[in-house]
């Protein structure tokens, strides 16, 4: 079996030595012999048809390589004599990290955002509807049935993080045994590229997602079945750990903010500063104002409420479900805690330098 691209051609003659010679490709065959109209190449892991009879638009091809520059003397777009479009780039293209624009966000529950469908009919909530310039993404992400028809992928990510608020969800990940099962409470950092399979999940999964740029690209594996043979708990993908913590096995330490406690979920260590994934609570003291000066500040209410203060701005009420994003710079306070109240608290870098006013 195989399979073409139809292209029209405007110079058959002129296009043949432009994909042969300028592109690198083959030739497979030409017809009719004394006045050729078809040909067929191929090259690139594409099979082409150039059709002198065929009416229809130029076609636009892309060659993606890890030498693109060495094909066509460094150009990355050129049009054939026949009227092709060529794009040139680079396969794996470096990971662009975008400047964050810093802004206070608040996105709560009770605003009712609109629950979208997403990869494999998931169930997406934005909770950071600006991006921060394209800086980050996070989701709330709930499965309806429970079944999540996925396949084995990874992504093109500077950071990513899963964090289990209610049920519990099974996955595979590459070089990490058998299935691990996420409950509330639980997380996983996927490091860059780290191959993964989502199984199942039961009734009533919610987990947070965060990735770092906001816009990666997912690729499918198709070559890859998991759990593979290999197991490797040590292994670093671009300087980062898999990470499976368990939330009911940590303990809690005083937190960077007084007044509170905080459950550390070994994420800092193992990315090596990237980022910090922390579990807060109040311990009944007075929280005073402080301003942080690290890049981007995270927070999640898993349970209970709060007050959020900001220099200059109206308080805020939070209660589960509602999340928000502190500004470096920006004095903040939190207050009226309930007991039970509980705070993701996701910070990049790890580090967060704190100053109590």
């Amino acid at each position: 079996m195989k399979a073409e691209i139809l292209l029209p051609t405007a110079d058959l003659r002129a296009d043949l030595p432009f994909f042969t010679k300028t592109l690198g490709m083959r030739m497979d065959m030409i017809y009719p012999a004394d006045n050729p109209s078809v040909v067929v190449l191929s090259g690139h892991g594409l099979r082409l048809r150039l059709d002198a009879g065929l009416t229809a638009a130029p076609g636009t091809i892309r060659i993606l390589s890890d030498d693109w520059a060495a094909i066509a003397a460094g150009a990355k777009t050129l049009t054939s004599p026949g009227g092709t479009q060529v794009q040139l780039d680079e396969l794996n293209p470096p990971l662009v990290l975008p400047a964050t624009e810093h802004a206070f966000v608040v996105r709560r529950l009770a605003d009712q955002a609109p629950w979208v469908i997403g990869r494999a009919g998931m169930m997406y909530r934005d909770l950071v509807p600006t991006r921060l310039g394209g800086a980050m993404i996070a989701s709330h992400i709930r499965v309806p049935d429970g079944k999540v028809p996925d396949m084995v992928h990874f992504h093109k990510v500077g950071f990513q993080l899963i964090f289990c608020i209610k049920g519990w969800v099974d996955v595979l990940y590459e070089d990490q045994g058998g299935i691990r099962r996420l409950h509330a409470g639980d997380c996983f950092i996927q490091p860059p590229t780290i191959r993964h399979r989502v199984l199942e999940s039961g009734e009533g999964i919610e987990v947070i997602e965060i990735g770092v740029p906001a816009e990666h690209i997912t690729e499918i594996d198709h070559e890859m079945t998991l759990p593979n043979a290999t197991v490797n708990p040590d292994r670093e993908w671009e300087g980062q750990r898999f990470v499976h913590n368990v939330g009911s096995t940590g303990s809690f330490a005083p937190f960077r903010i007084p007044g509170f406690q905080a459950r550390d979920t070994t994420i800092n260590a193992n990315t090596k500063g990237v980022a910090s994934v922390m579990v807060a609570k109040p311990t009944g003291g007075e929280s005073p104002w402080t301003k942080h000066q690290g890049d981007i500040l995270f927070n999640f209410v898993m349970s209970g409420e709060m007050t959020l203060h900001g220099e200059g701005k109206e308080p805020y009420r939070l209660s589960p479900g509602d999340a928000f994003v502190i500004p470096p710079g920006l004095a903040t306070r939190y207050t009226d805690t309930t007991p039970d109240l509980q705070l993701l608290e996701v910070s990049l870098p790890g580090q967060v330098p704190t100053t109590i006013l």
